[in-house]
C-alpha cells in the first residue's frame, strides 16, 4: 500500500532509496539549481562580450574597406568606375550579401545600390574617418561604412563611398567564441559542485560527536546542551531538550502520584484487611456488621482519595498547557455550575448562595476545570463549616479583574495556619473531619493554569474566605 508523502516542489522532495528525506541530497539539491543557473548566466554574459568583440572587428575592418575602395578610385583613372573583379569582391559574402555604393554629388549613383543612404543626421567632409551605422536592406540589418573622396574624373565634385554587410558572420564569430568558452565553464562548475559535493559530505559529519553521545544514552533525558552541537542546528537539540524536560515532569508526576496513592491508600487498606480478618475470626452478627461498616467507611475514603488524586494529577499535567482557552463569562457560568450543588447543601443543612455583579467577568479558561475547582470549594465548606451555616459564592471585579470569592461563616481557620491551606495533604490540627488534604491543593494548581492568584483570608464573620483572582480576558477576544 502506497503511503502518502507531503506535496512539497520536487526540489525538497530528496528521498534515499528507503524513502526516508536525505539532508545531503537536499544541500547538493540547493546548491546544484543555482550552478546552473550561473553556467546559463555566464554563457548569456560570454556570448554578449564576444558578440560586442565581433562588431568591434568588423567595424574597424569595414572601416578598412571603405578606406581601401577609396584608395583605388583615387589612384587609379578608372573614370570613378569600378571593375566587374572589385565589384564582385565587394559584394561576395558566402554566408549572406555584402552591398556598396558609390555616388556623385553631380551624376548620382555611380554603381552598386541605391539605398545605402547615409541618414540626413550623418555629416560627412572629405577630410573625416569613414563613419558607420545601422540601417535594413530587404528586411535584413546590415553594418555601413560611408566616406567621401573627390573625384577624380572632375576635380569639383566628391564622391561618396559606402559599403554594408549583414550582421549573420558578426553572430557566428560570437556563438564560436561561446563554443570554445563553454567547456571550460562546464568543467569549472564542475570542479565546484565536486568540491561542494565533498565539503557538504565532510561537513556533515561534525554531527557524528553528537550522534555517538546521544547513541549511549539509556533512560537519561538530560539536556543535550550546546558543547558539540553546530549552531545550525540549535534550534533543533534546543526543542528536544524543551521535550525533554516536559518528559521529565510527566515522569516526576507520574512518580509523585504512585508515591502519593502508595502513601495516601496505605492506611485504608490496612483497615480495610484489620477489619476483614475480625470479621472472619469472629462472625457474630454484631461483629460482622460493625465491620462492615468500618469497611464502607474505609472503601470511601479510599475511593476519595484516589478521585482527589487523579483530579490533582489532571491539574498538575502539562496537557492543559496546549489547549486554546474559551472565554468564559464567570457572572454567567457560575451560577449554573453552584446550582448543581444545591441538592447537597440541603442535605448537608447549609444556606448556599450566590451573590453576583452587574456587569460580565470575562477570563480565559477551561469550563471543565473551573467546575472542578469550584466543586472542591464547595466540597471544603460543606464539609467544615458545619450544619446551619451560610456559604456565599461572589462574582465581583478587584482592580478590574474578575475575582470569585467562597465565604463561610464556620469556626475557620486559625491565623497561622492560613498560609498552608494550599499545601498537599495539609489538614488543619483538629478540625474533626476526615478529608485527604487535596482539596484546596486541587484549587491551587487549578488556579495557577488560570494564571490567577488564590488568598486564604479569615472571614467577616469569623469563617474562611477563599478569594482566587483572575486576570481579565484578552481585550481582541472579547470584541469579538
Amino acid at each position: 500500500m502506497s503511503r502518502d508523502r507531503p506535496s512539497q516542489p520536487w526540489l525538497y522532495r530528496k528521498l534515499t532509496p528507503d524513502g526516508r528525506q536525505s539532508l545531503h541530497r537536499r544541500l547538493l539539491s540547493f546548491l546544484l539549481v543555482p550552478l546552473m543557473l550561473m553556467l546559463l548566466i555566464e554563457s548569456l554574459v560570454t556570448y554578449t562580450g564576444a558578440l560586442v568583440y565581433s562588431n568591434h572587428v568588423h567595424d574597424s575592418d569595414l572601416a578598412d574597406s571603405v578606406v581601401t575602395l577609396a584608395e583605388m578610385l583615387s589612384k587609379q583613372d578608372m573614370g570613378d568606375q569600378i571593375s566587374p573583379q572589385a565589384r564582385f569582391l565587394l559584394e561576395f559574402d558566402p554566408q549572406g550579401h555584402n552591398y556598396f555604393s558609390v555616388s556623385s554629388d553631380k551624376r548620382g549613383l555611380l554603381a552598386g545600390t541605391s539605398e545605402l543612404r547615409p541618414p540626413a543626421s550623418l555629416t560627412l567632409t572629405v577630410d573625416t574617418a569613414p563613419r558607420l551605422y545601422d540601417l535594413v536592406i530587404d528586411r535584413r540589418p546590415v553594418r555601413a561604412a560611408t566616406a567621401r573622396i573627390p573625384s577624380s574624373h572632375d576635380p569639383g565634385d566628391e564622391l561618396t563611398l559606402t559599403i554594408a554587410e549583414t550582421l549573420h558572420d558578426r553572430h557566428e564569430r560570437a556563438k564560436e567564441i561561446l563554443l570554445l568558452s563553454i567547456p571550460a565553464q562546464a568543467m569549472l562548475i564542475a570542479g565546484v559542485f565536486a568540491l561542494v559535493w565533498y565539503g557538504v559530505r565532510i561537513g556533515l559529519r561534525v554531527l557524528d560527536p553528537l550522534t555517538e553521545r546521544l547513541a549511549t544514552r539509556e533512560h537519561d533525558l538530560a539536556p543535550i546542551g550546546d558543547a558539540d552541537v553546530p549552531v545550525e542546528i540549535l534550534p533543533l537539540t534546543r526543542t528536544i531538550d524543551g521535550l525533554f524536560a516536559r518528559l521529565r515532569g510527566m515522569l516526576a508526576l507520574q512518580d509523585r502520584f504512585i508515591a502519593d496513592a502508595a502513601h495516601q491508600l496505605r492506611t485504608p487498606l490496612a483497615g480495610l484487611r484489620v477489619h476483614l480478618e475480625r470479621a472472619q475470626s469472629d462472625p457474630t452478627p454484631a461483629t460482622v456488621h460493625d465491620a462492615f461498616e468500618h469497611i464502607g467507611r474505609l472503601t470511601h475514603r479510599a475511593s476519595r482519595t484516589s478521585t482527589q488524586l487523579l483530579a490533582l494529577t489532571r491539574a498538575q499535567s502539562p496537557e492543559h498547557e496546549s489547549r486554546v482557552p474559551d472565554l468564559i463569562d464567570l457572572n454567567r457560568v457560575v451560577p449554573e455550575m453552584l446550582s448543581l450543588r444545591v441538592h447537597e447543601a440541603l442535605a448537608a443543612g447549609v444556606d448556599l448562595g450566590y451573590d453576583g455583579c452587574d456587569k460580565p467577568a470575562w477570563i480565559d479558561g477551561d469550563r471543565n476545570t473551573l467546575q472542578e475547582m469550584l466543586d472542591n470549594l464547595i466540597d471544603n465548606a460543606l464539609r467544615y463549616a458545619g450544619r446551619r451555616s451560610i456559604v456565599t459564592v461572589t462574582v465581583d471585579q478587584l482592580d478590574h479583574r474578575p475575582r470569585l470569592t467562597i465565604e463561610d461563616n464556620g469556626p475557620g481557620v486559625p491565623p497561622e495556619f492560613l498560609a498552608r491551606l494550599g499545601e498537599r495533604f495539609f489538614r488543619v490540627p483538629g478540625s474533626g473531619e476526615e478529608g485527604t488534604g487535596l482539596g484546596l491543593a486541587i484549587v491551587q494548581r487549578i488556579a495557577e493554569r488560570h494564571a490567577a492568584q488564590v488568598f486564604f483570608l479569615r472571614g467577616n464573620e469569623g469563617g474562611l474566605r477563599v478569594e482566587i483572582v483572575f486576570p481579565g480576558a484578552r481585550t481582541e477576544r472579547r470584541e469579538r
